[in-house]
């Protein structure tokens, strides 16, 4: 059973990785796979997906261009950066243009990955309830001006 409905998205060139992250947490949450950054764009466009997790060290595409490619388009999924170099350029750069919420080294370990899932999802929730109070909040705005025009015309 899925976790609250978590859907996540890794994205890696290691087939390998693909699988063992599928094997791991399929049960716990609704895991989408993609082996590039190409092939996750393609993801993101058919799916909805609240975690992004992604290896840095890919052909064509890094993870960080992977995540600074697709922030415009999708800035709300939570983004999560794995990989087996002590990169500390890939790091500053996943913070400020891939705008990351954390980062693992690989292999990664199960359960400081599942609690960072975790975490990830609690300010994902978060942030979604503002967006949608802030949506609100501009409708009853919209409202108010509408009769104040009404009560000034009359």
């Amino acid at each position: 059973m899925a976790n609250e409905g978590i859907n996540i998205l890794y994205v890696d060139d290691e087939l390998n990785n693909l699988i063992s992250f599928k094997a791991l947490f399929r049960t716990k949450y609704k895991i989408y796979t993609a082996i590039s950054g190409e092939e996750a764009i393609k993801v993101l466009k058919e799916s909805p997906v609240n975690i992004i997790i992604t290896d840095q060290r890919m052909p064509h595409m890094t993870g960080v261009e992977f995540l600074e490619t697709i922030l415009g388009e999708y800035p709300n999924p939570m983004r999560i950066l794995l990989t087996g170099y002590a990169d500390m350029n890939a790091v500053v750069d996943a913070v400020n243009k891939g705008k990351i919420f954390h980062y693992l080294t690989k292999p990664w370990n199960e359960e400081e990955l599942d609690m960072t899932i975790n975490k990830a999802f609690e300010i994902y929730k978060k942030k979604m309830d503002e967006v949608e109070k802030t949506e609100k909040l501009g409708v009853s705005n919209e409202q108010l001006e509408f009769l104040l025009r009404q009560k000034l015309l009359s």
